[in-house]
């Protein structure tokens, strides 16, 4: 079982791809990009391998292989999921206008090969790339499928999260899924569902209470294998975009949390649907430059209820995106899902305040 809806890789001319990118002109991304564009931060992406795409192979590092003996260095991939999840956060382009381009396009992929193309994720596997993670200085890990849960992966997660790590995930997809899946559900992961082209609940996007934010899910185009692109629909794609913004926040404001963070995009988040959080779109669709701008309160130590809206002051003119509705950014704290399924444990994420700055090796220029 997979976690996204993948259609079959097809081939497109760098410069006609950028503009088949809907999902940048409506998250407002060189808007974001003129705040910054995630250099220094290192994103884990443990998927199927990510291919040395000439619009990513920039920001590609060496990685590892979970799978196939564990012998190899993550720059490789059978199926293509691996290097959209990568282009998506991180793809630099090949010119003006030209390529390919990610969320945070001066951001440094860790590519982790573990599992083979789109079958499900499995647990150990999952744990071992994340263990990997963790003492490889990664700054984020987006994780695009789901899982079964075991002993070791919580463990895995939760030594993440106290390593300052944020760790993102796709809630899953329908039909296949028909809950939030694992590892999105885990207290203080950000569980993404998706949006469509007009900024409505994407019909492959599962909903629960669990879920944090949305992002556009359908129709979304990246890198792919042999130096060509793809075209995917899921909540792997959300939560690609998704871990691409988090990479903006933290190249913005190195000093905040994992809980901060999350905050901070949660709390900036365009609301949509039912009055703040909901079981379709969380605290609703991220705004990049919200994100990035707005005047956040604090986060309290203790979590309030879901009901106590706040306003987010934004430090420039500022707003969501295109096509998101709800009367504006979303002004909500965080209070359900991860947080505050933590409740007490929230102290040990807000004490972590600088996150390690050595960084695994420099980025590949061979492929």
């Amino acid at each position: 079982m997979v976690a996204t809806v993948v259609l079959p890789a097809a081939p497109a001319h760098a410069d006609r791809i950028r503009n088949d990118q809907w999902h940048l002109r409506y998250l407002k991304v060189a808007e974001a990009h003129r705040i910054t564009k995630g250099e220094g931060i290192v994103v884990s992406v443990p998927d199927t391998g990510v291919d040395p795409h000439p619009d990513l192979r920039k920001n590609l590092l060496a990685g590892t292989d979970i799978v196939n003996g564990g012998s190899g260095d993550g720059r490789q991939d059978r199926s293509s999921h691996g290097t959209g999840m990568a282009g998506l956060i991180a793809a630099h382009g090949s010119g003006e206008n030209r390529g390919a381009l990610g969320i945070a396009p001066q951001a440094r992929i860790l590519p982790i090969l573990g599992r083979i193309e789109n079958e499900h994720g499995d647990s150990d596997s999952l744990a071992a790339a994340l263990e990997y993670s963790t003492s490889n200085s990664a700054d984020v890990i987006a994780i695009p499928s789901t899982a079964g849960s075991s002993a070791r992966l919580q463990d895995a997660i939760d030594a993440a999260l106290k390593a300052d790590i944020v760790v993102v995930a796709a809630a899953g997809n329908q039909p296949e899924d028909f809950v939030v899946g694992y590892p999105a559900r885990h207290p203080g992961v950000i569980a993404v569902g998706g949006v469509d082209r007009k900024g409505n609940h994407a019909a492959v996007s599962v909903v629960g209470r669990e879920i944090d934010v949305v992002a556009p899910a359908t129709d979304i185009y990246s890198t792919s294998i042999d130096g060509k692109y793809r075209k995917g629909t899921g909540t792997s794609d959300a939560t690609a975009i998704v871990a691409g913004a988090v990479a903006l926040i933290r190249a913005r404001y190195p000093d905040l949390s994992v809980a901060e963070v999350t905050h901070r995009l949660t709390a900036t988040a365009v609301d949509k649907g039912a009055p703040g959080r909901d079981d379709e779109y969380g605290y609703g669709v991220i705004d990049l430059v919200a994100a990035l701008t707005a005047d956040v309160p604090p986060l309290a130590a203790e979590s309030p209820s879901a009901s106590a809206p706040v306003d987010v002051a934004p430090t420039t003119a500022v707003a969501g995106p295109e096509t998101g509705g709800g009367g504006g950014a979303g002004r909500w704290l965080l209070a359900t899902a991860g947080l505050a399924a933590l409740g007490g444990g929230a102290a040990w994420l807000l004490a972590a305040r600088k996150r390690r700055r050595a960084g695994p090796a420099s980025p590949s220029t061979d492929g």
